[in-house]
């Protein structure tokens, strides 16, 4: 299918996937997706909740946004929908700006998103470093787990504050309000999620041990049906799992804790409708840091996720600038159905994948999985214990973590720690915004320092009337006054020195580094003397030749 010349840059992955479809892939997407679809549920309410929006505000992100990023996306399998990473951001941006203009700075990203794509700077997200990635990313879960306290414990607080210390001087006030009932039932479901998997890996393998032992035993007398029973188990997601049982038995048991309908009264199961938030540009100028944390987040979580896609499932490489284009898309249309903020979730996403997804399709039948479920089943949700969400979030949070960094920080270099560090202590006791903006600022002066002491002159020889230098590295503006030994010599010497300056292992030049040569032969000239440069490389040259200093001087 060809598109026309203006819309050339805009290229769903859904159109060459569709190319050669056939039965059997049907199938396949089709069960991926209805798989994914019932593991996007708890995830959803659960992430709207946490977010201090009411549950069919995730469901309905997830509905709407995962349409979308699937129809539109560059990544074959990437499952779309609200993610963990947002909920430390919506819930500040909710506690500071409101809901309406949540709703315009989700809006003013997407569109942010979409320009990202369309001017082809998709690959500018790569250059954000691993360290700060991992360190907001830490920081981000932490906040989660802090933020879940609340309804695990069951304490009776009318809100949580937004800010880390704060939340931590609430709990601490309310602790007498501790429901052990509820206590229990969200350690119940944290416990189970941590066992569901491992319980089938081990009944699936042919190991030693003593449970093994009894599978094997119990499977020769029941025969096939255990063996069935057991892999349609295996298959069944534990966030569902958790979420069925451990409401089934607070309801049969008419447990006295807190719920999704004594809380929010329940889910509607009519779609959403059209609303335009009000807008105004002056309120739009206001929101411009959350709406550039909206962006950045959204982009880097989404794209992280296609490269994981992309490794795991053997299918052809994601076009970053068109997985923006599809995000920036799916947030500039969620807000008008009261959505939250979108992007590529790794959870889903693995889930799709091992689950045998080949194509976009798997997607859209887990949106049209998601409203089916909720417009048919709406009325139950009231009965989840805000107890049994919160079990999913910390086991999400653990999940999302990257742990494993802090005891590897002992091999990583100072710079790396510095910025690791500073990015996960500004995110949990500041926020994401903050952070974000100096680990960047951070990085970049770090960076700088480092190429800067790459960059070294050396002197290889010098007489009466002639001294020799060697350059290496980069000559830009943080190694600049590295060329301050070169004119300490030529004001010493006698007059009419020549400066010769081997310059093959130079590679590159920029506008600062041009201006100190200039500076120097301007020395030079001043006392009789002349420069020569030897041995350029191609960029020095051009930059030289651009500015006309190529022609003042000698070069061979």
């Amino acid at each position: 299918m060809h598109l026309p010349a203006y819309l050339a840059p805009f290229r769903p992955r859904l159109m060459s996937a569709l190319a050669g479809y056939n039965r059997d892939r049907f199938f396949r997407d089709a069960g991926s997706g209805l798989t994914v679809g019932i593991v996007a549920l708890p995830l959803a309410m659960a992430f709207a909740i946490a977010s201090g929006l009411k549950p069919e505000a995730g469901i309905w992100t997830a509905i709407i946004a995962g349409a979308l990023i699937s129809a539109l996306g560059g990544s074959a399998v990437q499952i779309g929908g609200p993610a963990g990473a947002f909920i430390v951001i919506v819930y500040g941006i909710l506690e500071r700006y409101g809901l309406a203009n949540l709703l315009i700075a989700t809006a003013c990203a997407g569109v942010l998103l979409f320009l990202l794509g369309f001017f082809r700077l998709g690959t500018l997200v790569r250059y954000v470093p691993v360290s700060i990635v991992v360190g907001f990313t830490n920081g981000i879960a932490v906040l989660i787990v802090l933020s879940q306290i609340k309804d695990l414990l069951g304490l009776d607080v009318p809100k949580m504050p937004a800010d880390f210390f704060s939340q931590i001087r609430v709990i601490a006030a309310h602790i007498d309000t501790l429901n052990p009932l509820a206590l229990g039932l969200g350690l119940a479901c944290l416990l189970g999620l941590f066992v569901w998997p491992r319980l089938f890996d081990t009944a699936t393998r042919q190991e030693k041990g003593f449970t093994a032992r009894l599978i094997r035993l119990v499977q020769a007398v029941e025969g096939v049906q255990l063996q069935r029973a057991t892999r349609m188990a295996s298959r069944m997601p534990g966030p569902i799992v958790a979420l069925l049982s451990l409401t089934a038995f607070s309801y049969l048991l008419s447990l006295p804790i807190e719920t999704i309908g004594t809380r929010f009264g329940g889910i509607p199961r009519a779609l959403p409708s059209f609303a335009l938030p009000d807008f105004s540009w002056a309120t739009v100028r206001l929101l411009v840091a959350p709406t550039i944390t909206i962006a950045l987040l959204g982009a880097v979580e989404s794209l992280l996720c296609a490269r994981v896609a992309d490794q795991i499932s053997g299918l052809p490489r994601h076009d970053p600038n068109q997985e923006l284009m599809a995000q920036g898309v799916a947030n500039f249309v969620v807000p008008f159905f009261g959505g939250m903020p979108a992007t590529g979730t790794i959870a889903r996403t693995v889930t799709n994948v091992r689950a045998g997804a080949t194509s976009p399709v798997s997607g859209l039948v887990h949106a049209l999985t998601l409203a089916l479920v909720v417009l048919a089943a709406a009325p139950l949700a009231v009965h989840v214990p805000l107890a049994v969400l919160s079990g999913i979030l910390l086991y999400v949070a653990w999940n999302m973590g990257e742990w494993r960094e802090f005891a590897r920080l002992r091999q990583a270099s100072s710079h790396y720690r510095l910025i690791m560090m500073g990015t996960f202590l500004l995110t949990v006791i500041f926020d994401l915004t903050v952070a974000l903006q100096v680990g960047l600022m951070l990085a970049c002066v770090l960076f700088v320092r480092r190429m800067s002491s790459l960059f070294q002159v050396v002197e290889t020889s010098r007489s009466d009337d002639a001294a020799s230098f060697q350059l290496y590295g980069s000559l830009f503006f943080g190694a600049v006054a590295k060329i301050d030994p070169i004119l300490n010599v030529v004001e010493s010497a006698p007059r009419g020195l020549v400066i010769r300056l081997d310059v093959q292992s130079l590679q590159s030049l920029d506008t600062s580094g041009l201006d100190v040569l200039e500076q120097l032969h301007k020395a030079i000239v001043l006392r009789g003397g002349r420069l020569v440069i030897m041995g350029l490389n191609a960029q020095p040259r051009m930059a030289m030749e651009r500015s006309g200093f190529l022609a003042k001087i000698e070069s061979l």
